[in-house]
């Protein structure tokens, strides 16, 4: 919540910086802007001698109140007070038979991954769904979830702009006619970023520093690969998303450099959490959550020995990936 001191000690230009939808507020009001740049809130009100202000109908403290309330309602607009999320706890529930889950509570933190493991049908699906929904024993598991430790606003279900999670999909399907350029122009314009085309550059950079081919600003969105489609959401969703959580359903068949995709969404401070049969990713995850039979059956901390693992998994992996590249490009295959 912003203070009128904070807003009154600030100049323009500060403001503008930490808020640059004000730029809408300001047009119209009883001073021009321009040439005030520097000067605080309150130098310039006190400046408004008082036939001006008769003129104008303008109170100055109606204005300030105006403004802390507009500013507000941006904020929840906007989703900028989610980035307060520490941790995720999910309580226990029930599994398919309607038995007990046997654990107290399970701690997800930003900045961390958290892998979800366990047979087709086991049920992982539905407690990423339990995590979206935001449960409060009110859905098929019976689980609930806390955000920070406590029982979170439904503000987090309901609100168009205010999403505790972004989910991303094994299938990614653009409908929209339009270029990477356009289509990231308009997410960045509803977040009324400021300097959006330095944040669709990074954007961009990083969607291409993740996929197998590289694409251009101005490719169609329809006409991307599906491993270019997957990339350019992952940073997307890294980058400019303001939900703090992240699920991913199966990302191992998505064409990306897996590794890098999961290191820029929790260089973004987000909760990470993804359904997966792939042992590498597996085990780059900081935990992994087992389902069986509907419900979390074990919480499994990646121990220094699985860290070893992994190493040699990679080494595995990265020869495949090798031989893969040349049987694309139509090279006869050797022994590595």
């Amino acid at each position: 919540m912003v203070s009128t001191s904070f807003l009154i000690q600030s100049s323009l230009s500060d403001l503008l910086e930490k808020y640059p939808y004000l730029h809408a507020f300001f047009e119209g009001q009883a001073f021009a802007i321009e040439d005030r740049m520097h000067q605080t809130l309150q130098q310039i009100l006190s400046g408004i001698d008082e036939e001006a202000s008769e003129d104008s109908a303008f109170d100055a403290t109606t204005f300030l109140l105006q403004l802390k309330e507009y500013i507000e309602q941006m904020q929840e607009f906007l989703g900028e007070d989610q980035h307060r999320l520490n941790s995720i706890s999910i309580l226990p529930g029930t599994d398919k038979s309607g038995t007990s889950e046997q654990f107290e509570v399970v701690e997800l933190h930003k900045s961390t991954i958290t892998s979800i493991v366990g047979p087709t049908g086991s049920g992982k699906s539905r407690l990423l769904a339990d995590i979206e929904w935001v449960a409060r024993a009110d859905t098929p598991t019976g689980r609930t979830i806390l955000v920070n430790g406590e029982l979170p606003s439904t503000d987090w279900r309901f609100a168009s702009a205010r999403k505790l999670v972004a989910q991303l999909s094994q299938n990614m399907n653009f409908v929209m006619d339009l270029q990477v350029q356009e289509f990231l122009e308009l997410h960045a314009r509803s977040r009324m970023v400021a300097d959006e085309q330095t944040v669709i550059k990074k954007i961009i950079d990083a969607a291409n520093d993740l996929a197998g081919e590289k694409f251009e600003p101005q490719t169609p969105i329809t006409s991307l690969s599906g491993g270019q489609s997957r990339a350019l959401m992952i940073a997307d969703t890294a980058i400019l998303s303001t939900s703090p959580v992240v699920l991913i359903d199966e990302i191992e068949n998505a064409g990306i450099d897996r590794k890098r995709a999961l290191q820029l969404l929790i260089g973004e401070e987000k909760v990470v959490l993804m359904a997966t049969h792939d042992p590498i990713l597996a085990l780059m995850a900081d935990q992994r959550i087992v389902i069986k039979n509907g419900g979390i059956h074990k919480v499994l901390k990646t121990s220094q020995e699985e860290k070893n693992m992994l190493v040699v998994l990679e080494e595995a992996d990265r020869k495949l990936q090798h031989l893969r590249t040349k049987l694309r490009s139509g090279e006869q295959l050797q022994r590595i």
